[in-house]
């Protein structure tokens, strides 16, 4: 089924997400927005695809370089600990520099029924990723409850997509080097 109408177009787009806690939200996103509803193509790393006993600078020089590359949104599904994650952190840096191979993507961020905040509908913006709050902050993102609706996740895509035209990113957060832990990161 394509809900191809309004923008008519699908957006390339990178899912970041925590793999370890939340990869049945990422399989389901995308299985119903890429697949079944054929709403966006999907720009994201597969389980398998990178080796995981890669050094990190190779791991995010693969990812850059084969998956962000063209992909024109990035989406963060956030779970209860994906705040935590240097690899989600480093996502959402590249993902909004624009530079001469690769050129800036939108940015949204999607709460999941795991995260505390989700049944409220108010977040904590110190349990979201920071680099992601900062980009709130200056209106070139914006964050949403989970929701199965194609035609509102896709308005989502495509308004995000069109903000990264329109808005200036906020990179300047310091990169993680190290996973960190905690309930908050301030």
């Amino acid at each position: 089924m394509s809900l191809l109408t309004g923008s008519g177009q699908r957006h390339k787009t990178f899912v970041s997400y925590h793999h370890e806690k939340d990869q049945r939200y990422r399989n389901l996103f995308e299985n119903m927005f890429a697949n079944h509803y054929d709403i966006m193509l999907s720009k994201s790393v597969q389980i398998g695809d990178i080796n995981p006993s890669l050094g990190t600078d190779r791991i995010r020089q693969i990812v850059r370089d084969n998956y962000l590359h063209d992909s024109t949104v990035t989406v963060v599904l956030i779970g209860t600990q994906t705040w935590q994650r240097k690899h989600v952190d480093w996502e959402i840096g590249s993902s909004i520099r624009d530079t001469r191979n690769n050129s800036r993507s939108g940015l949204l961020g999607i709460l999941l029924p795991t995260h505390p905040s989700w049944s409220t509908g108010k977040y904590n913006k110190y349990t979201i990723p920071p680099r992601l709050s900062d980009n709130i902050d200056c209106k070139y993102a914006k964050i949403y409850n989970w929701s199965e609706d194609p035609a509102v996740v896709k308005s989502w895509i495509h308004e995000a997509f069109n903000r990264r035209k329109t808005e200036t990113p906020d990179n300047s957060y310091q990169s993680f080097v190290n996973n960190r832990s905690g309930s908050r990161w301030q």
